[in-house]
């Protein structure tokens, strides 16, 4: 599943392909993903608007239109968009087809459907439709201070808690166990007995695994690829995820694969003790 580096790595470069252009023709593949895909909105809200702007919120995409309209993507598990001449072949998985200027096509394709394609009308609030989601690690809110005290009367495991949205929005599986081997915690500490210094080594080094794999143009361990379908290679540079049995590229003890929360989670048992 795409984590915020590849969504990032997709906003960063969607962006400059579309922002100017106008939407013209919307077609869908009338199948739903994980929720209906609004039809009539696409229809009311994007025929005619121009792309003003492309940001990210967490995991999600947000195409900003000049009718103050706001179309929001969830890229799912096997989510992509990408930019095409009209005149390319629909592929058998595209699930949402804007017709841009200049004879080029906005594309959403998504094999397993586990997406989202939403409209907010200029009426509808971000902030309302993001209530549920906690900071972005890459912002001045994911703090020690917002850290120590979303932490405090909790007792869950250190990886299970950063995976959790409501405390922080777009860390996966992949990037909870690098950051949790950069900082040298094991995944399995209680929350409540993560230490304030403790704390800081997770945003710092947070930050610093986030934004190299951001650089790396994000982490292709299986289809993930970038707005122009080509993939990334910071999986290249993974220093526990999917190394079991390896050397730790620190102090050489094997890296262990142990299953949390039914997710795999990757450690060296001597740098995370």
């Amino acid at each position: 599943m795409p984590e915020l580096p590849e969504v990032e790595v997709v906003c960063q470069g969607l962006g400059p392909l579309v922002v100017g252009r106008t939407i013209g023709r919307v077609r869908t593949s009338g199948l739903p993903l994980r929720l209906p895909v609004p039809l009539a909105a696409l229809r009311r809200w994007t025929k005619g608007a121009l792309v003003q702007e492309v940001r990210r919120r967490g995991k999600y995409l947000i195409l900003a239109l000049d009718n103050q309209a706001r179309l929001v993507f969830h890229l799912g598990m096997t989510g992509r968009l990408g930019l095409f001449p009209a005149v390319t072949p629909q592929a058998k998985h595209d699930h949402l087809c804007l017709g841009l200027d200049e004879g080029m096509e906005l594309r959403f394709n998504d094999t397993r459907r586990f997406g989202v394609i939403q409209v907010l009308t200029p009426k509808q609030e971000e902030g309302e439709f993001f209530s549920a989601l906690g900071p972005d690690p890459l912002l001045p809110e994911f703090s020690v201070a917002y850290l120590v005290e979303a932490a405090a009367r909790r007792k869950q495991p250190l990886k299970s808690f950063l995976m959790d949205s409501r405390v922080v929005v777009g860390i996966g599986n992949i990037y909870a166990n690098e950051i949790l081997h950069e900082a040298g915690l094991s995944p399995l500490r209680p929350v409540n007995q993560v230490s304030r210094a403790e704390w800081q080594r997770v945003v710092t080094k947070g930050r610093a695994v986030l934004k190299r794999a951001i650089a790396a143009g994000g982490s292709s361990i299986s289809d993930f690829v970038n707005a122009s379908g080509r993939p990334g290679y910071f999986q290249l540079e993974l220093k526990v995820y999917g190394r079991q049995g390896e050397p730790c590229r620190r102090c050489g003890e094997a890296i262990v694969k142990e299953t949390q929360a039914g997710r795999a989670t990757y450690s060296c048992k001597g740098c995370q003790r």
